[in-house]
């Protein structure tokens, strides 16, 4: 079965990480200390050119109390865990944090046994050695596997029980990752008659049939994925897997609600779901991004003053009018906001600006302004909104009062973004969703960003912005 599968390779997984972290602390002794010639020889204290060091054995005994902590690290940062459907910055991120408290441990050990001798440079060389050879190690063994899920081996056994949208997701996304090697035998369903199939999965019988299948110890799980009209059968059906020991996994009909990434509070034993998971309603998020927005418009203002004094005379000499268009958008808590465009239409009545998106060839525009919007320059008075704090340098694009008003009553979850500061840049707009694209998919970026936002993230959007954010094929 699966699960001795994978018992024999923690196991072989535990003894090369041992063995790697001797073959790091090797490696950065030699890279230390340039030494050309065995010190295991040398028992006694070794001049070097910038003073004193101790021989490779001395260096070795920390090794006694070091490796069972970084294997203790490693199984407490999952990295032990099964990997079929984790992601490569995942094991990294999880390498990076058990060397990092292994080294602090280190440190900390030979802070109270008072061994100074030691070279903080040689722990810093054998931290980045360690999480490299460790990353590459776990990477080949996740290649060797997953060519071997493509060949029909390594496979896990996978029931479902329950036909419903959540069976047909479930095994789209087995097959499509067929080197994840989940192999499915079938669906347990009361309302499909039996040999019905979808992309090759058959409906093989009844719930009822599950504990007789569940006998035959053919299978590594069971994957409830009951329409939700049959959740009254769900308590019944964990009772019966948990009873022959199986392992269960539960797929919820409504997921189309609750993110990915549910956030979950305990009321004193009872699981409370959060229908949405914020991360920036957290005070400390909310102020580190404040700290980025205050000094990262600051500094966008003093490097693009040139340009913006060259648009804004391009602006007041080829078209009569303001030099600055203020537009009202929707913001945080649905609260309004005047946003700063430069002008690159004539000026319209109220009427006439409420009455449409801008269209391909639109009279409107002057041909300054067709320029500015077709690279983005039209929105570098944006950082001005930044500093006041009505705007953020990364978030969901705001939208007039009229479209959100129209918007949340036709796409679900349009709302959702206004739980953010809008932003001058954003999840969708560095996907290729600016201007005259589908607003679902820009909402479906929007949620993505809402729900798993960090810091590292506002950079990776910044960072992209710099070479497709800018250019804007479809503003007219």
């Amino acid at each position: 079965m699966i699960k001795e599968n994978q018992k024999l390779l923690n196991l072989i997984h535990l003894i090369i990480d041992a063995l790697i972290i001797v073959a790091s602390f090797i490696m950065a002794y030699y890279l230390r200390f340039n030494v050309k010639y065995s010190p295991l020889i040398k028992l006694h204290i070794i001049k070097e050119p910038f003073g004193y060091y101790f021989p490779m054995a001395k260096y070795m005994e920390m090794l006694l109390f070091l490796i069972p902590f970084y294997i203790i690290a490693y199984f407490f940062f999952h990295l032990y865990d099964p990997k079929r459907t984790s992601r490569r910055v995942t094991t990294l991120w999880a390498l990076i944090k058990a060397n990092a408290v292994g080294i602090v441990y280190c440190t900390t050990v030979l802070y109270f046994m008072n061994a100074t001798y030691y070279a903080r440079l040689f722990l810093g060389i054998f931290f980045f050695l360690n999480t490299i050879c460790d990353f590459w190690f776990r990477y080949i063994v996740t290649k060797i596997l997953k060519k071997m899920r493509r060949r029909g081996k390594n496979l896990k056994h996978v029931l479902l029980v329950g036909y419903g949208r959540a069976a047909d997701a479930y095994i789209d996304r087995m097959l499509t990752h067929n080197d994840w090697g989940y192999y499915i035998h079938g669906v347990l369903d009361d309302n499909r008659a039996i040999g019905t199939k979808y992309r090759g999965v058959e409906v093989i019988g009844t719930i009822d049939s599950l504990p007789e299948l569940l006998a035959t110890n053919e299978y590594d799980e069971i994957v409830i994925t009951l329409n939700i009209e049959e959740y009254s059968k769900l308590e019944n059906i964990v009772v019966t897997t948990e009873k022959y020991g199986v392992h269960t996994k539960f797929v919820p009909d409504y997921n189309n609600i609750i993110p990915t990434k549910p956030y979950t509070e305990d009321l004193d034993g009872l699981p409370v779901i959060h229908v949405r998971n914020v991360p920036l309603s957290s005070p400390i998020n909310r102020a580190l991004k404040r700290l980025v927005d205050i000094f990262g418009s600051i500094f966008c203002i003093i490097i693009f003053a040139i340009p913006m004094l060259v648009v804004a005379a391009l602006v007041k000499f080829t078209s009569p009018g303001p030099l600055i268009f203020k537009q009202k958008r929707i913001g945080l808590h649905n609260r309004e906001f005047n946003m700063y465009k430069f002008r690159s239409m004539r000026v319209q009545t109220a009427a006439e600006e409420k009455k449409a998106w801008t269209i391909m060839n639109d009279p409107r525009v002057t041909p300054v302004g067709k320029f500015i919007r077709s690279t983005s320059l039209d929105e570098l008075p944006q950082f001005f909104n930044v500093l006041k704090g009505d705007m953020s340098l990364v978030g969901p694009r705001p939208e007039r009062p009229y479209y959100v008003n129209k918007f949340k009553e036709e796409i679900p979850r349009y709302m959702v973004k206004h739980q953010v500061r809008p932003g001058i840049t954003g999840w969708a707009q560095v996907n290729g969703y600016r201007g005259d694209t589908s607003i679902k998919l820009r909402i479906d970026c929007d949620i993505y960003y809402i729900e798993n936002w960090t810091l590292g993230l506002d950079f990776k959007i910044l960072f992209l912005t710099l070479f497709k954010g800018f250019v804007n094929k479809n503003a007219y």
